[in-house]
């Protein structure tokens, strides 16, 4: 059985956690790893905002933030990457992964309010680029579900996009050589005891990232 890390705090992830196990994996939720090599992926998971100061602007639209958290998850990622190890960024995950490799963000979109949680998740429709991982997965069109406000702006180095919303908002990426993979929408609420109808089975893109 493959053993996941899941970089966030304890009893915030339980929804990764369930999904996870639900694809026969065994997901562990810890921020304090001085030691990756015993487990085979890496999921970033969704949460607040991000410290501007990673991305090297002044808070303009960002709410709240934990800039501890945000430092603790950018050095684990930087351990998995180092060692080419699978990972999936989930929403604010997908973020860290842009900022890590040199990209920046928006505090807030424009069009926050067909993105943003409003006492649930939203449902949208997206467009994913011909050929891509989520191509690949879901087709070319299909719905997710959003509960964000900010976005990534510029790609990183070697970071390609590879999904869109109508409003021109990136709701996927990849990295270009390495297992790294992002989502801004939230899979693990679209699977098995969450899945929807109107929207993709979110059980997809997380057992491809990690071979499932």
């Amino acid at each position: 059985m493959k053993k996941i890390l899941i970089a966030g705090e304890a009893g915030k992830t339980v929804n990764y956690e369930r999904a996870m196990k639900g694809l026969g994996f065994f997901p562990e939720t810890n921020l304090h790893v001085p030691d990756i090599s015993s487990y085979e992926g890496l999921i970033l998971p969704g949460g607040g905002d991000i410290d501007p100061k990673l991305f090297g602007q002044l808070p303009e639209g960002t709410r709240s933030f934990d800039p501890a958290l945000d430092r603790l998850q950018l050095a684990i990622l930087k351990a998995f990457v180092m060692s080419r190890k699978p990972v999936l960024g989930i929403c604010k995950g997908m973020q860290l992964i842009n900022i890590y490799f040199g990209g920046d963000m928006v505090q807030h979109l424009k069009t926050s309010r067909s993105h943003e949680y409003s006492e649930k998740d939203q449902i949208h429709m997206s467009t994913a680029k011909k050929g891509s991982f989520l191509g690949r997965l879901y087709g070319e069109c299909f719905a997710v579900n959003s509960a964000h406000h900010q976005g990534v702006d510029c790609p990183g180095k070697g970071v390609e996009y590879v999904q869109f919303t109508e409003d021109g908002v990136v709701e996927g990426l990849k990295h270009r050589f390495l297992p790294v993979f992002g989502v801004q929408w939230h899979p693990e609420r679209l699977c098995f005891d969450f899945r929807r109808e109107d929207a993709v089975d979110g059980a997809g893109v997380l057992a491809f990232c990690f071979g499932g």
